[in-house]
């Protein structure tokens, strides 16, 4: 398993200028995106044992972590 942040950009280095551009244009997808890197940096903290965490509780910060991803996701991909 990997211990590095799971950044949007890197994830989708394809849409970083989609990210940047709907960051400043779309207020929704610019808190989703607050979210995410906020949530990703907790995920972080936990995978990295700074904060532990039981391990169900762990996974299911992974699976809000993907939810937000996959949403944001699906707005990057969106037609305008």
């Amino acid at each position: 398993m990997s211990h590095t942040p799971h950044r949007l950009s890197k994830d989708f280095p394809e849409l970083a200028d989609r990210i940047s551009e709907l960051k400043e244009s779309d207020p929704h997808f610019a808190r989703l995106l607050d979210d995410y890197n906020a949530l990703n940096d907790k995920v972080h903290l936990v995978e990295t044992d700074v904060e532990p965490m039981d391990d169900l509780a762990q996974a299911e910060l992974r699976k809000q972590r993907m939810a937000l991803k996959d949403e944001l996701y699906a707005l990057l991909t969106a037609q305008a």
